[in-house]
């Protein structure tokens, strides 16, 4: 059987691609992140990651920014 680690996305390094597992949220930040079309399994690649400015990913080609308290939340694989 095979064992995935889960870890918040604020902890991956700039340049790693991973796959959404879930979102520790409330109703609307799921919300809110599924019409981003942040969903379960959805691959992205972290684009920058540094310890001040914003958190940078690229989803399906498009560039999004996000704040340091939601990256927290979101949990992938």
């Amino acid at each position: 059987m095979e064992t995935t680690i889960t870890r918040p996305l604020s902890q991956v390094e700039e340049g790693e691609t991973v796959s959404i597992v879930g979102i520790d949220g409330g109703r609307n930040l799921r919300s809110r992140l599924t019409t981003m079309g942040l969903l379960p399994k959805t691959r992205i690649k972290v684009v920058r990651n540094g310890k001040s400015g914003p958190f940078v990913i690229n989803v399906k080609n498009s560039k999004m920014a996000l704040g340091r308290g939601v990256v927290d939340k979101i949990m992938v694989s």
